[in-house]
């Protein structure tokens, strides 16, 4: 995972789940269905038929055995159906980082609830786009991206331009990527090098998303992506963020049964689940 050399607890995660407790006032309340596990990501889905993923922090396992210190990590197996839908999205406020990545989870479903009825309210909703296929760079852009996203990478290294990737672990670089590589506790010193800053929703999970928030110039172009980031955008906005670019699930079961298999992204993206990319109204000429 990435972070940044003093992790601290991201204020967009107990805010935006204060709006999701103002969506539901008064209405029935909703449960927790169903909940994967998976290698690569952690899926819910709901009693309303909405789904949500998250970032699977599998390396947060303590030795990743089965033993005593590592059940710790999720105490709870076998009880989590059931369970009152908001009251267990506050698990992604404390507790384990798999506790966290299901609390995650179950607010990007409730929030994917939300964004389909189109109700958006500042900013547009985009399905089917990744905020890559329209971010301009401008030519002289320094662009640092927090975490090993392949894609971004892959645009950036074809533009032929210097830029940097802050990352917690370089054994998911590439040999060709080793090159712009920077240990995550420089990211004090990089981040304000940024005229666009592209950060993984999985900083959420390990806390570190606002301080690198705080590290970016007020003048950056800053976009968070990735599943983990598939909730309702406003707090990230009141932080300086232009775009955030997730997933909506389609079909929450056969999404949950290829996760419990140990598919990935690749697995479904434009079959269970589409990208979305929310774009801050002020921001849209921009990206």
């Amino acid at each position: 995972m990435q972070g940044t050399e003093e992790a601290s607890f991201s204020g967009i995660l107990p805010e935006t789940l204060s709006s999701i407790r103002e969506m539901v006032s008064g209405k029935d309340p909703v449960t927790v269905e169903r909940v994967v596990l998976g290698l690569f990501f952690t899926g819910v889905k709901l009693s309303n038929g909405h789904g949500g993923v998250c970032y699977t922090p599998i390396k947060t396992i303590p030795e990743a055995v089965c033993c005593p210190s590592s059940a710790r990590a999720m105490p709870t197996p076998g009880r989590l159906r059931g369970r009152n839908a908001v009251q267990f999205a506050e698990e992604a406020l404390s507790g384990s980082p798999l506790q966290r990545a299901v609390g995650i989870a179950v607010m990007n479903a409730l929030s994917n609830a939300y964004l389909a009825q189109g109700q958006s309210t500042g900013y547009v909703v985009k399905s089917g786009v990744d905020p890559l296929d329209e971010l301009l760079l401008p030519q002289d852009a320094f662009v640092v991206v927090v975490g090993a996203l392949a894609p971004y990478l892959r645009l950036l290294k074809a533009r032929g331009k210097p830029f940097c990737v802050l990352e917690q672990d370089p054994a998911t670089l590439k040999p060709d990527e080793m090159p712009f590589y920077a240990p995550a506790e420089r990211a004090s010193e990089k981040v304000p090098q940024a005229d666009v800053l592209i950060a993984t929703g999985t900083t959420l999970i390990n806390g570190t998303l606002e301080r690198l928030l705080m590290l970016a110039r007020q003048d950056a172009q800053i976009v968070v992506v990735g599943p983990t980031a598939s909730m309702l955008p406003n707090a990230f906005f009141r932080r300086g963020v232009y775009a955030v670019g997730g997933v909506r699930v389609i079909d929450p079961d056969p999404l949950l049964d290829i996760l419990a298999e140990g598919g990935s992204g690749y697995h479904f993206f434009g079959k269970t689940a589409e990208k979305v990319s929310m774009v801050r109204a002020a921001a849209a000429r921009i990206l």
